[in-house]
């Protein structure tokens, strides 16, 4: 099961855009192809790169944060 491609694909559904409104202004925006298939590609790989994801997140409205976890955390032990 691909978790990346499906927070992604409910983040873009959840905006009311579909993934090619998504891609016409990725491309608009950023310089993105607008190929479908190219961009399902790399969401089937895991294959976007961190500068795509904060463009992606962009263009659906959305921004990322780095929050620092709170100390004591059962999580603190750094995830690979």
């Amino acid at each position: 099961m691909n978790t990346t491609r499906n927070e992604i694909k409910a983040r873009i559904v959840g905006t009311g855009l579909t993934m090619q409104e998504t891609l016409d202004r990725l491309h608009r925006q950023y310089g993105w192809s607008d190929s479908a298939s190219n961009f399902s590609n790399k969401l089937q790989r895991n294959s976007l790169r961190y500068r795509e994801v904060v463009e992606l997140a962009d263009v659906i409205g959305y921004e990322l944060k780095w929050v620092p976890r709170k100390r004591g955390d059962a999580d603190d032990e750094c995830r690979h």
